[in-house]
């Protein structure tokens, strides 16, 4: 029998009854989540739990859409501020802090509201993270300077199974299966744990925001337009004075790593917001995609569906 992995030792006594009470807003970036989230703590007496793996980090404010000071104040949020730049940040320990936050805000006889677009950090809350090795430091560097075409490509051909889940654009993801094969031999998807949970999460409160292509384009490029004109350059100038090249996830963020590369004098300032648009509608694309086949849903068309019939329906249950 596998030793039980330290998230999941660290884990609340009461989960089961935890993610059956829980609200979940999930979706593309640039969908709709925080405000429809606040609207709904508002009404029903709730606290969000964020479901982000950049917003973790002190600073990366701006270009991660992170709730202001204003809306914090309004509800209380968490999972927002716990590492600086230069620290690394896991999903076994988000999850670990995460199911704690919502520990808490359930003994003050609160609700629970997590709220984000990481589909990686959803599943991880409600499945576990499971019970792979260590990290070996060697084989992680070696990985982490391949290009990412090539770790899809040797993942592909030795662990065809995990190739059927996995993001085949996300680094990180890539060089941890690849990790674990190689540390193993085994595949990566054999040390997944608690697949079954998920039945204890009511599709109906899993929503999952939906706008049509052209609607969702539109607000991305919006979006980035607004976080520019917010000082999003000179946010990633003072991330950098504060180790963001060293850190290999925050690093990568999409927009961070445009502007990094625009501060480098590699791109315009054109041709840089161009890009961000781009990578984030394609990441908005693979974010819909996930959600509809990965987790049991409550799918909200945000072009039909008026926000206060929502929240009435979500009064009722």
């Amino acid at each position: 029998m596998r030793r039980m992995s330290a998230a999941m030792e660290n884990q609340p006594s009461n989960l089961d009854s935890l993610l059956r009470s829980a609200f979940w807003i999930a979706g593309p970036t640039a969908s709709g989540k925080s405000q429809l989230a606040l609207k709904l703590a508002e009404r029903m007496g709730c606290e969000i739990i964020s479901v982000d793996s950049m917003q973790v980090y002190r600073g990366m404010d701006v270009g991660t859409a992170k709730p202001s000071v204003d809306e914090r104040s309004r509800i209380p949020h968490h999972m927002l501020d716990l590492a600086e730049i230069h620290e690394s940040y896991d999903v076994a320990k988000f999850r670990r802090q995460a199911l704690l936050e919502a520990e808490k805000v359930q003994q003050r006889g609160r609700r629970i509201i997590f709220c984000g677009g990481t589909g990686f950090y959803f599943q991880a809350l409600i499945h576990g993270v499971g019970n792979g090795p260590p990290s070996d430091p060697n084989i992680r560097n070696a990985l982490e300077i391949m290009p990412v075409e090539d770790l899809f490509s040797e993942l592909k051909e030795k662990d065809p199974l995990t190739v059927k889940s996995i993001d085949p654009h996300n680094k990180r993801r890539l060089v941890r299966a690849l990790e674990v094969v190689r540390i193993t031999g085994a595949s990566f998807t054999s040390f997944k744990t608690d697949w079954k949970r998920s039945e204890l999460v009511d599709a109906s409160r899993f929503w999952v925001l939906e706008h049509s292509s052209s609607s969702l384009r539109n607000r991305i490029d919006e979006r980035v337009e607004a976080m520019m004109k917010s000082g999003w350059i000179q946010e990633t100038q003072r991330l950098i004075d504060s180790g963001l090249k060293g850190n290999s996830t925050a690093s990568q963020a999409i927009g961070y790593r445009q502007i990094i590369e625009h501060l480098e004098g590699k791109t315009s300032r054109d041709t840089m917001i161009q890009w961000i648009k781009t990578k984030t509608w394609q990441f908005a694309k693979r974010q819909r995609t996930w959600f509809r086949h990965q987790i049991k849903n409550r799918p909200v068309n945000m072009e039909a569906d008026r926000p206060e019939n929502l929240l009435n329906e979500l009064l009722k249950t």
